[in-house]
């Protein structure tokens, strides 16, 4: 069976130029598993839902070597794990197949070239921002604005039992992380 694994970074990309490799591959929408998550960890839903779905004699295929792993550590122990359930691997953009020897090697090599890659992207980007920050261009994410006093009432609220951490999170519209810096920062 020809099983397709896509992944985009964000929820806001599209993953139709993918999709529409897989059909051209023969590839059913069915056998398809999506991920809208970052690739720096082999920590995804479908991912580990497409290992478990593969059988003996099915190959996968993903569009290119960084929509399966962005570092060479996960692509092998990704392939490790198909090879161990019988299965191949096939990236159609780098004309990857580890049904060959030639295929198995090559993967290694692009899969340290997709590592290196990444390495320059956040390289690049953080000597962006600390030249934005030597020009004062560079402020960071603007700081949400909350309501203190209303954050005031539900932290009591939260303190006094009368409410979970969640519930005046989800009334004060924010997230965690955001939540308990403020009722740090506050000293609530």
């Amino acid at each position: 069976m020809r099983v397709g694994y896509a992944r985009v970074s964000t929820k806001e990309q599209n993953e139709a130029r993918q999709l529409l490799a897989f059909k051209m591959e023969g590839i059913s929408q069915e056998n398809v598993f999506l991920d809208k998550l970052s690739g720096k960890n082999a920590d995804r839903p479908e991912l580990k839902k497409m290992l478990a779905f593969i059988r003996k004699g099915d190959t996968i295929y993903v569009e290119s070597i960084s929509r399966i792993a962005r570092n060479t550590k996960d692509l092998l122990t990704i392939i490790e794990t198909i090879n161990s359930k019988g299965a191949d691997f096939v990236s159609m953009k780098e004309s990857l197949d580890t049904r060959t020897p030639t295929g198995k090697f090559m993967l290694t090599v692009f899969g340290a070239m997709a590592e290196l890659e990444r390495e320059y992207i956040l390289s690049r980007q953080a000597e962006g921002i600390a030249i934005a920050k030597e020009q004062h261009k560079f402020k960071g994410k603007p700081k949400m604005m909350i309501d203190e006093d209303a954050l005031r009432r539900e932290c009591k609220k939260w303190r006094n039992g009368e409410q979970t951490a969640t519930q005046a999170m989800k009334k004060l519209g924010i997230k965690p992380n955001t939540f308990y810096r403020r009722v740090k920062e506050l000293e609530l």
